[in-house]
């Protein structure tokens, strides 16, 4: 990167963190806030980054920020779309296509995941790669940001990976597997035809899953719109859950979130997470 897109990288964050009240992202106004906006230290939290390292990029210093980092600082400062792009520019880092892991989440939808404190909740892409996720998604489902490639998807590696089964109770996994093919030919077809991360995927899954091979040639469409579900976790055992979706104007991606069903004891279980804390239902790797 060059000093002059340092200068302009750190003005850009400086002048983003100053619009942004406190109550925007879910934060306590507090007493004798001196400063319009977000704190620099608000901004690091949010974005998972250390303090001294956010000081340094908004001083026009510091190391090139990575692009996971730069996804970061875009969710945290609530950019749009063109804003992202151009933080990624300023960068010197490609822009992300839509769909991966770093995929532009609405400001709309960020916000309304923040104001889902009490209940789990994260969001998805058509393919299922979690963008984002709140601590009680991450009690209940595991840390889902380490996946890279088409590992990041959830169903890739449902039919991939056999330990990923394991949040679900044996009894269950043929539903699932017969839901997640439906959904994924619906969100293959919503997309551009020559979509090369949807057709990657298909034809990866047809080439290593007789599983899926013999669903998909079944041709059932349904996009999950909700679901009862019982989930295994690690800790508190089974929990039975409503999966509830809310999809953005373009369908690409999926705001979750998780509430107890009725006539059973998940709620107990579900208030139980934020004492447990977080647990590593799979393990990502690579």
């Amino acid at each position: 990167m060059s000093a002059a897109k340092y200068a302009e990288l750190g003005t850009f964050l400086r002048s983003r963190r100053e619009r942004i009240r406190p109550a925007d992202v879910g934060l306590p106004a507090g007493p004798r806030r001196r400063v319009p906006g977000l704190r620099r230290e608000e901004v690091a939290q949010l974005a998972g980054a250390s303090v001294d390292y956010y000081n340094e990029l908004e001083r026009g210093a510091g190391s090139q920020p990575s692009e996971q980092m730069i996804a970061a600082l875009a969710r945290a400062l609530r950019l749009s779309a063109d804003e992202r792009d151009y933080l990624y520019r300023l960068a010197d880092r490609p822009v992300p296509v839509q769909g991966g892991t770093a995929s532009h989440v609405h400001p709309g939808m960020l916000d309304l995941l923040g104001r889902l404190a009490s209940t789990p909740a994260q969001v998805i892409t058509d393919l299922h790669v979690t963008l984002v996720q709140n601590p009680l998604a991450v009690a209940l489902l595991g840390d889902q940001s380490g996946f890279r490639g088409p590992r990041a998807s959830f169903v890739h590696r449902w039919f991939t990976e056999p330990a990923t089964r394991d949040q679900y109770p044996g009894a269950d996994h043929e539903r699932h597997s017969r839901s997640f093919v439906a959904d994924l030919r619906a969100a293959v077809a919503r997309r551009d035809a020559k979509d090369p991360e949807a057709g990657a995927m298909v034809r990866t899954l047809l080439d290593v899953s007789p599983e899926f091979a013999a669903l998909w040639a079944d041709h059932d469409v349904a996009f999950r719109r909700d679901d009862r579900k019982r989930l295994v976790h690690p800790t508190l055992g089974p929990i039975e859950v409503n999966c509830l979706h809310l999809f953005s104007e373009d369908g690409r991606q999926r705001l979750l979130w998780f509430t107890p069903a009725v006539g059973t004891d998940s709620a107990g279980l579900l208030d139980l997470l934020s004492v447990v804390g977080t647990q590593e239902v799979v393990e990502p790797s690579g």
